[in-house]
């Protein structure tokens, strides 16, 4: 007859000791600060102080914990922690979009350097909406976030105050808060592109068009002031369009620019959004640069020197920018600072001088922007 082995009951299967019957607990649940402290030897206030760096404990009883920890896969509830009034470790960023590459740029800059500083980062975006930036940023908040990092949307219907923040650091970047007890890190928008006028002028232009996206962006009407006192001082006419805010519209303004006489026989685009709408209608209405339109744009990006021809821009500092603005926002984190008057720090521009421009020279020449 075919014999079977019979399994443990219920009740053979069980823990012997009260001992091993607490250790299966600990496995069909997370492991708490009290089991850390237990297995280490050590007070749970020992533990606490020792992963908030409260206090100091000795070389021997952190590693004790810290081995612990390790053991147990020990996770600290970070949210418990910021209702405990300690720092989470962690920043919150807001963009108006990520298909800039502009915007990209300064968002890979921004998450190396938190990771090297040990913050992680949450990201979202605005959609340049206002409605939608105050929701994100709530959200934030809400995430008890150390500090955030923004590039606020439309100056004008800003109702982003430090009463709004409270205690919480905030640093604008690429464009400032309306309200200036914010630190903001800029670039040289006004003088980049006034220096991208003078050397059309340089090249014997006097009919230049601006090609903007929206008037009511910090850079681009700082760009546009750049690009009006260059024309001023020439006593030349000046030509600016702000509705280039899509490759259908743009294709239709630079359509309409042809039908006149007098039409600009260079264009200044405001920044990567219009270049690349600009470069778009160029294609679509068979026109040549130089030879129809001189261009040059506001900002640099990675294939600007491998179309034909290649792009003379003004190129921001957009890695370093991140860099600066996430080192300040953390240092004003641990320093556990509040300005009343925020810091304005503006990172020089330097002018890519390639062939759209009409120069012939083979490589590109780098100009500082004063």
């Amino acid at each position: 007859m075919k014999k079977y082995k019979l399994s443990k009951s219920r009740e053979e299967s069980t823990p012997d000791t009260a001992q091993e019957r607490e250790g299966e607990a600990r496995l069909l649940r997370k492991p708490t600060m009290t089991d850390v402290a237990r297995l280490a030897g050590v007070g749970t206030m020992t533990v606490s102080r020792f992963l908030s760096g409260t206090a100091t404990v000795s070389e021997k009883t952190a590693q004790r914990v810290q081995t612990a920890i390790k053991q147990l896969n020990y996770r600290p509830n970070e949210l418990a922690r910021a209702f405990r009034g300690q720092r989470n470790r962690s920043i919150g960023i807001i963009f108006p979009y990520l298909y800039d590459p502009f915007f990209a740029d300064c968002a890979h800059a921004v998450t190396v350097v938190a990771r090297e500083r040990g913050y992680t980062v949450l990201m979202t975006t605005s959609d340049e909406e206002p409605e939608t930036e105050m929701r994100e940023i709530e959200l934030m908040l809400q995430r008890n976030v150390d500090g955030i990092l923004l590039i606020p949307t439309h100056r004008r219907e800003s109702r982003l105050t430090r009463s709004f923040f409270g205690r919480t650091p905030v640093v604008a970047f690429d464009r400032p808060i309306a309200d200036s007890s914010f630190d903001a890190v800029l670039v040289q928008n006004t003088a980049g592109a006034r220096q991208m006028v003078l050397h059309l002028i340089e090249h014997g232009h006097k009919r230049i068009a601006f090609m903007g996206i929206n008037r009511n962006l910090y850079t681009i009407h700082a760009r546009l002031l750049g690009y009006r006192r260059a024309m001023q001082d020439a006593g030349l006419r000046e030509e600016f369009v702000y509705e280039c805010d899509s490759e259908a519209e743009t294709e239709r303004i630079m359509s309409a620019m042809l039908k006149h006489e007098d039409r600009p026989t260079a264009i200044v685009t405001s920044n990567n959004l219009a270049t690349r709408y600009v470069l778009n209608s160029i294609s679509h209405l068979d026109l040549r640069v130089p030879e129809d339109f001189a261009l040059v744009g506001f900002d640099d990006f990675d294939l600007a020197d491998m179309i034909q021809p290649p792009l003379t821009v003004i190129r921001q500092p957009s890695l370093e920018m991140g860099r600066t603005a996430t080192n300040l926002l953390i240092d004003r984190i641990e320093q556990g600072e509040i300005p009343e008057a925020g810091n304005r720090i503006i990172m020089p521009v330097e002018m890519i001088v390639r062939r759209s421009c009409g120069c012939k020279n083979r490589k590109a020449q780098i100009i500082p922007v004063s």
